[in-house]
């Protein structure tokens, strides 16, 4: 994973010894899977010339779990060691062991069964490889008020989400937890859901990891983003329901994935599949906070019969190592689990439940009403075009235009989906059924705020306790201004952003009789942009506090 510092030379030819030693081990190399790109170009490590690069290329293919053959590596400079200890103090296969030993050829000294690195390399081996850092002192009190603040100022637990808040000791342990059993080193972490913030811990800890938050909860993805902005973290955000699919920047992307799923078969499961999705190769690790109360074991088996029907194997489950702020029908507290996918894994993923919660209008036990006709017939008399039923949400593609208007179900919508579904939408005519108290909807400034957000792309008529008091209908229309720049942005809000930006600002000076090339758009779109991250996202996976200031930017 790191390169080789600059200046270094070979070391000396190491001298023969005088008594005979065994030779180092020569185990047969596993063949790379067919078209799969090797470890040294995807980690930017140069290609073996000494045995330095061959060991620094053993790592980089181990990607995550390089930490325990760092750990073998330590054993080396600190003295003579047998095979057995090198196997069994870090916990690392034989083989492996010997795959690094024969990648470290002649840097190691063979002498009665015992193997050492020779002294000429050992602050290379010391300063490539970090090898210091693996015994580093203990966090100090400062990064636990740190994470205690962000705690204390993040957003309320939302009861319909499941949420309940993790103690900021708990939060720490997980990043600690990360750190002390995986190289995080540049590594890639994706958290699935993050109320609990354990992704600014991570961040706090290993700084050069990249840390990739996915979660439902607007509030909480401002409150990252303006904790990363603040601390100079390197923490993305993305938003998405699980349900209706990930964006597609956080597939096959993951080095871990850490999930604290709501606690119902269907929410676990759903999460874990999901988890397998993002995960970058075979040396990547889901780690599930899951709890459930010995009274009863009937809901944890069922739970567990998920992740194993998803392939999982379990390779640790650490009881009690979460604690909660509530929680107290499982003690306050929940396990650690610690799970190793298997290549039947990704088959399996899928399968996706719309009610995944134990709380609100989506819990497993809640169920949305058939529509009357009668409430069809009103709906159709707002809409002056007939309703015969409602559509299902989703907005993972983009929704193809009919020539009715359609109408979607937004009864259950937690609060984001009206947005995304105006983002998915192409039709010139729309109508979303909502409750009457959604977020988006409850008072003027309110819908203002939806309104402006996405004028450039439809006009918003809101019409509350229709068809009946208990829900709103809102009706969109083409704008009668011209799109201008936010307007492509919001028309095609399942491209990449850096491109579909770039397109409309080559678009825009074509109209206006100029000519812009593909490279000074970029550059244009770059210098613009805050978080260039963003470029390679859709419009349609941006929180929404960065969506509305980037279709600001784009239009000024």
């Amino acid at each position: 994973m790191n390169s080789s510092p600059s200046g270094a030379v070979p070391h000396p030819e190491k001298p023969r010894p005088e008594t005979p030693q065994p030779e180092t081990p020569q185990p047969e190399q596993p063949e790379a899977p067919q078209g799969e790109t090797p470890a040294s170009a995807r980690t930017g490590e140069p290609a073996a010339s000494e045995p330095i690069d061959a060991v620094a290329a053993l790592l980089a293919a181990a990607g995550v779990r390089a930490r325990p053959l760092r750990e073998v590596l330590a054993q080396l400079t600190e003295g003579a060691h047998t095979l057995d200890d090198l196997v069994r103090t870090p916990a690392v296969p034989r083989r492996i062991v010997e795959e690094l030993l024969t990648a470290a050829g002649s840097d190691i000294d063979v002498e009665n069964g015992t193997y050492r690195l020779v002294p000429a390399v050992l602050h290379r081996y010391r300063a490539r490889f970090a090898l210091d850092a693996l015994t580093g002192t203990p966090d100090g009190p400062e990064v636990l008020d740190r994470v205690r603040e962000f705690v204390a100022s993040g957003p309320a637990p939302a009861a319909a989400l499941d949420h309940v808040t993790a103690t900021p000791e708990t939060t720490l342990r997980r990043a600690e937890w990360l750190r002390d059993h995986y190289d995080l080193r540049g590594a890639r972490i994706l958290c699935l859901g993050d109320h609990d913030l354990t992704s600014l811990a991570v961040g706090l800890i290993e700084p050069s990891a990249q840390v990739t938050v996915v979660d439902l909860d607007e509030r909480v993805l401002a409150h990252i983003d303006g904790l990363t902005a603040e601390h100079g973290l390197r923490i993305h955000t993305l938003h998405a329901d699980l349900r209706f699919g990930l964006p597609p920047a956080a597939k096959g992307a993951a080095d871990v994935v850490f999930t604290d799923p709501p606690y119902t078969p269907e929410g676990v499961g759903l999460f874990a599949a999901s988890a397998t999705e993002c995960l970058a190769d075979a040396n990547s690790r889901v780690l599930i906070a899951y709890g459930f109360s010995d009274r009863s074991p009937a809901l944890g088996h069922k739970v567990q019969q998920e992740l194993l029907q998803l392939g999982m194997v379990f390779e640790a489950i650490l009881p009690n190592f979460h604690r909660y702020y509530g929680a107290q029908a499982i003690g306050s507290a929940s396990d650690l689990y610690v799970c190793l996918p298997t290549t039947r894994t990704r088959k399996l993923a899928g399968g996706k439940s719309a009610s995944i919660y134990t709380h609100g209008p989506q819990s497993v036990e809640a169920a949305t009403a058939t529509p009357t006709e009668a409430f069809l017939r009103k709906l159709g008399d707002l809409t002056r075009t007939p309703v015969e039923k409602l559509r299902r949400p989703g907005w993972d593609r983009p929704v193809p235009a009919p020539r009715d208007c359609p109408v979607f179900d937004l009864r259950a919508d937690p609060g984001p989906w009206l947005l995304r579904m105006l983002l998915a939408c192409n039709a010139d005519r729309v109508a979303f059924v909502v409750g009457n108290r959604h977020p988006d909807i409850t008072s003027e400034h309110a819908q203002t705020s939806l309104a402006s957000l996405i004028a450039a792309k439809y006009t918003l008529r809101f019409h509350r306790s229709s068809p009946d008091p208990n829900c709103a209908v809102v009706f969109a229309t083409p704008p009668a201004r011209e799109p201008g720049i936010a307007g492509h942005l919001l028309h095609r809000a399942h491209g990449k952003v850096g491109n579909i930006w770039r397109e409309a600002l080559i678009a825009e000076a074509d109209r206006a009789g100029s000519t812009l090339t593909k490279k000074e758009a970029n550059q244009r779109v770059a210098a613009l942009i805050q978080d260039t991250t963003d470029l390679g996202a859709r419009l349609v996976d941006l929180p929404r506090h960065r969506l509305a200031a980037l279709l600001h930017t784009a239009d000024v």
